[in-house]
């Protein structure tokens, strides 16, 4: 079970794969921010968005998820609009 909502139908290759990525990180509590974020944002990225967010998938997950909760600052050269997204999306979840 990944927990997802939506469906990967309509979207192509690359997003379908970035969604995917998005709930199968391996630290459940990041599967939950960030595939949640995925379902409900995915589709409306820009090109720019997804490339951003796709670095932002590359961190493991020991070193984002301090980032994600506010336990670390964000680096400056991680801070983006997507991170920002997910953060603010972030602070509406609850567990």
């Amino acid at each position: 079970m990944t927990g997802t909502t939506r469906t990967s139908e309509g979207l192509d290759a690359h997003r379908r794969k970035l969604l995917f990525r998005s709930w199968h990180r391996g630290m459940r509590e990041m599967d939950l921010v960030l595939g949640r974020f995925a379902d409900a944002e995915i589709d409306n990225l820009t090109q720019e968005e997804i490339d951003q967010y796709e670095r932002l998938l590359d961190i493991p997950d020991t070193e984002f998820l301090p980032l994600i909760t506010g336990e670390r600052p964000v680096p400056e050269n991680l801070d983006s609009p997507v991170l920002r997204k997910i953060l603010a999306s972030r602070r509406t979840m609850t567990f």
